[in-house]
């Protein structure tokens, strides 16, 4: 037992070393679906980035494919609080959203970058490299990652 509590105590102080010295990534505490709004609104009044945060909106625009560098698919949302963001979905490392259109219902999982007509969600996408959270867009069904 004692050796058990050892290896635990060990193990715990390696951690909290490990997250200290930045070698293990860390996130932005997710906001509940329940609550994304405000916290979208929030990290615009704040003008926060890096937030990991799961939101629901409508489809208000859908724009033409980013081509530079990584290929993006490019849509807006509009929250239900009115508030919109750009949805900027790498299509090099996900599939793309299906049939989206003007009007559908996305619910997404990324990171929050602020910009000055309400922000972006990024990252909406696994990470091949296991070095940032797997986030993810779902339509009609289907979830894509």
């Amino acid at each position: 037992m004692k050796k058990f509590l050892l290896v635990v105590a060990i193990a715990a102080a390696t951690t909290v070393g490990f997250l200290q010295s930045g070698v293990l990534p860390q996130y932005e505490a997710v906001a509940p679906a329940s609550n994304s709004d405000q916290a979208f609104a929030d990290a615009l009044e704040n003008h926060s980035s890096g937030l990991q945060i799961e939101g629901h909106g409508i489809v208000t625009r859908i724009l033409s494919d980013d081509l530079d560098g990584s290929r993006h698919q490019r849509f807006i949302v509009e929250l239900g609080s009115g508030q919109s963001l750009l949805v900027v979905h790498n299509i090099d490392l996900a599939p793309r959203v299906a049939a989206l259109k003007e009007g559908d219902e996305v619910t997404f999982y990324g990171e929050y970058e602020w910009t000055s007509q309400g922000g972006l969600i990024h990252w909406t996408h696994h990470d091949p490299d296991a070095s940032h959270a797997d986030g993810w867009i779902e339509h009609d069904g289907e979830t894509y990652q």
